[in-house]
């Protein structure tokens, strides 16, 4: 595994994201129609026939799922930075003083709020959110695949599959289970994405690797955002769960037991701890989890 040393500057860590800006006068229609019309020449279709509006928008969005990364010009980027950003302001954002003011249950670990959220990952304007990855860290190439590596790369941009893209072949190899990588966020409203790949389980049978790996997911994470100046506060998604198969209940039991052991070796790290979810039943795992740990640690 490589350090966020070897890669910064490569992807420019550090940096402040700039969007490219269109000329002037170019709106948001005129901006779809030039991205649309270039993405669709990439596979060698015309836009004569190609929808408008919300139709549009949403095969542009299908058209950067399934490219590869690089190869797009500054012009052609600039309109799709236009797009993306009028997208990031239709989502609108949450800050962390809405978060922990919001329903959900919450608790404090060694001086570390932490809060159970739910929403949209994409619209937590935090410090970090974290990226449930595959190997590659690609992201999804399925077009309206409902999964979290497909939602942080449409909401973030083309930019963010670059820099992953980058990552890998500097490391040279693909990521391990348990790793993780840092990116900035681009028009995601956090600064940083932590990509992170969990352990797949098959058939719902939880090994005692699979949840070590798991453990390791959720500690990579918290290594790297505290090694990153000016992080302080992080919102995590169930990772493994979903596609990867991870029961829920036991991966928030992992999630929780894991991040609150690492905050007690690190205390007061971080401000804020967010564990994203997006149903009552996801909630209630993480609330059962955090009583557990309650109870585990009553003399």
């Amino acid at each position: 595994m490589i350090t966020a040393d070897r890669y910064a500057a490569a992807i420019r860590l550090h940096e402040p994201f700039v969007p490219l800006r269109t000329a002037p006068g170019v709106g948001d229609a005129q901006a779809r129609q030039q991205a649309l019309e270039w993405l669709l020449a990439e596979h060698g279709k015309s836009v004569e026939s190609a929808p408008s509006g919300v139709e549009a928008d949403v095969l542009i969005r299908n058209l950067l799922t399934i490219r590869r990364p690089g190869g797009i010009p500054p012009p052609v980027q600039a309109c799709l930075d236009q797009i993306l950003a009028a997208r990031a302001r239709a989502r609108g954002a949450v800050g962390p003083n809405e978060i922990m003011a919001g329903p959900g249950p919450s608790t404090t670990h060694a001086g570390t709020p932490t809060r159970v959220w739910r929403g949209d990952i994409t619209r937590l304007a935090v410090d970090a959110i974290v990226n449930a990855a595959n190997g590659e860290l690609l992201g999804c190439f399925r077009p309206g695949h409902a999964c979290i590596d497909n939602a942080i790369h449409s909401a973030a941009g083309p930019r963010l599959r670059d820099d992953c893209a980058r990552i890998i072949g500097i490391q040279g190899h693909p990521e391990r289970t348990g790793d993780a990588k840092i990116t900035r966020a681009y028009h995601l409203p956090s600064r940083f994405v932590l990509h992170s790949v969990g352990p797949i389980v098959a058939g719902g049978g939880v090994l005692p690797e699979d949840e070590r790996a798991l453990e390791s997911s959720y500690r990579s994470c918290l290594e790297l955002a505290h090694s990153t100046p000016s992080l302080r506060t992080i919102a995590f998604c169930a990772i493994s769960t979903g596609v990867f198969g991870y029961p829920k209940d036991r991966a928030a039991e992992v999630a929780v037991r894991t991040v609150s052991d690492w905050l007690r070796e690190h205390p007061r790290a971080f401000d804020l701890i967010v564990f994203t979810v997006f149903t009552d039943g996801d909630e209630g795992a993480y609330e059962r989890a955090a009583s557990a740990g309650e109870e585990d640690q009553i003399p």
